[in-house]
């Protein structure tokens, strides 16, 4: 079945979710990430990225009676939803903040890599202006322009979380980016075939 790999990925990352809240918590101590770190930077700006995600997947859901693709826009803005509070949640913990002025992405080396016009902060992310066609879009039209802005989302997904997995220092943390590289990769994949079902490709 198509989605049962996506859904281990998936399954995987979430059933460590109850243990992960309170092993950070456990964290809260000498070793808690500083505002600059990339495990703070990471959980800022990933809770930005999937909120998006999540945005842009309860859209479709209302755009097309096509059960595979309501299926996964269900799973993806669930896994992410629960994620987002996840990182917003640790840093409530390590007393961070929310945001930071130093821009989407520097605790990678990567501040500026996107412009921030028209609401695309961060790379993969879709312009205010292509979230506003895809309210617009229905049935199959409203289904390849998702598949497509959600192939480049995660891929951009993919990146920020590998760095988070190379870079972060919190254990779980790390744990959960890799998960996120995992899980999204498997559904960059599905994608491509549901796009290929309907005579499309992904937009890059």
């Amino acid at each position: 079945m198509r989605y049962a790999g996506v859904a281990v990925a998936v399954a995987g990352v979430l059933v460590a979710a109850g243990a992960i809240s309170y092993s950070v918590a456990g964290d809260n101590g000498p070793d808690v990430p500083t505002v600059n770190s990339a495990d703070a930077g990471f959980a800022r700006d990933m809770a930005v990225h999937h909120q998006q995600a999540v945005e842009m997947s309860y859209v479709v859901r209302d755009r097309t009676k096509d059960e595979e693709v309501r299926r996964l826009a269900y799973d993806i803005a669930q896994t992410q939803a629960n994620q987002r509070g996840m990182l917003i949640g640790w840093l409530d913990l390590w007393g961070l903040p929310n945001v930071s002025s130093d821009g989407p992405m520097s605790w990678m080396g990567m501040s500026g890599m996107a412009s921030g016009e028209d609401g695309a902060l961060m790379p993969g992310m879709a312009t205010a202006t292509e979230m506003k066609k895809l309210g617009t879009l229905n049935g199959k039209q409203a289904e390849i322009f998702y598949l497509q802005l959600m192939t480049d989302h995660h891929k951009g997904g993919v990146h920020m979380a590998q760095g988070c997995a190379d870079k972060c220092t919190v254990a779980v943390e790390k744990r959960l980016a890799q998960g996120m590289v995992e899980a999204q990769q498997s559904e960059i994949q599905l994608m491509a075939d549901l796009l290929e079902s309907r005579g499309a490709t992904p937009s890059t």
